[in-house]
């Protein structure tokens, strides 16, 4: 399992990965494989809620590359592509909770005008893909709620 030993994972990441899919909620959902076909890193983008807020947002994780094969740039290609093909579903941006170090190198910015659980954090960051910037709670699919 790629968060096995990740100190910031619950290792709920496979259920609510499963969760999403159950529920109809992947709007885009990309596997990397290696040479013999077995998957070694996934990538998930689910809608978002925003309050006060109409558009087309999206969550970007989980993200998991398996250990072996992280520092590759599997999961940069993962993310790239995810967020290509949002861009291509007319997509208004995308929000992810995470280092802002690692997605910031996409765009990705922490925005005090987004919270999450009614709080501002600079690991709440957003990418607006086109439109202008949403201010408000983000809400995610209730499969989270397994973190």
């Amino acid at each position: 399992m790629a968060f096995e030993t990740a100190p910031y994972s619950s290792g709920a990441e496979p259920r609510i990965v499963e969760a999403l899919r159950h529920g109809g909620a992947l709007a885009v959902s990309l596997v990397a494989t290696s040479d013999d076909g077995s998957i070694v890193g996934h990538a998930a983008f689910s809608p978002v809620r925003i309050d006060h807020e109409a558009g087309h947002w999206y969550g970007l994780g989980p993200v998991s590359v398996v250990p072996e094969m992280q520092k590759l740039g599997i999961g940069r290609a993962l993310i790239r592509e995810g967020l290509s093909r949002l861009a291509a579903l007319d997509a208004d941006g995308c929000v992810v909770l995470g280092d802002p170090a690692y997605y910031g190198r996409f765009g990705f910015v922490s925005d005090p005008a987004l919270t999450y659980g009614g709080e501002a954090s600079p690991y709440l960051q957003r990418l607006v893909l086109r439109g202008r910037s949403p201010k408000g709670d983000v809400r995610y699919h209730p499969a989270f709620e397994l973190a």
